[in-house]
């Protein structure tokens, strides 16, 4: 994952004011443990206006006009997740709800700094009940991971 156009994008989306929180890998690294991953998962406010300020922050990263396809209506609608690929390559997992599971109310959220940006990013608590439950093995890993470093035991 190239950090620069991580600092490039999280910077972005503190100027357009998004309401978001970084969860999946890239989380797991801001919380110092460290996985491959070839995208940065954000979870959103479902709210018209904060998708429309994220698609400002995505255009000001990378100037593609596809932006305009993701939909605030789908998003904030019934179905709550877009997969963005830049020309670039380097794609985002956009969700505003995790099926019935999570929603936007059930995050817990702090903020962590990566280089000179901060960045808004689900607690590890989060994060361990996130994938906690889910049948890819990635995300049992994860889990595991999580509860190990800090702790976590089954609620």
């Amino acid at each position: 994952m190239d950090e620069e156009r991580l600092r490039a994008i999280f910077r972005a989306l503190r100027e357009r004011d998004v309401d978001y929180a970084v969860f999946g890998a890239v989380a797991l690294g801001l919380h110092g443990l460290a996985r491959a991953t070839a995208d940065l998962d954000l979870f959103v406010r479902p709210d018209a206006a904060n998708v429309e300020r994220l698609k400002a922050a995505l255009r000001e990263v990378h100037g593609d006009p596809a932006i305009e396809e993701i939909s605030a209506a789908e998003l904030v609608g019934d179905y709550p997740a877009v997969r963005y690929v830049p020309p670039d390559g380097f794609s985002y997992d956009v969700v505003t709800r995790l099926g019935e599971a999570f929603g936007w109310s059930d995050l817990e959220i702090e903020t962590k700094t990566f280089g000179d940006v901060s960045v808004r990013v689900v607690t590890p608590r989060s994060l361990w009940r996130m994938k906690k439950n889910t049948v890819r093995w990635t995300d049992a890993y994860d889990a595991q991971a999580l509860a190990e470093r800090f702790g976590f035991e089954e609620d």
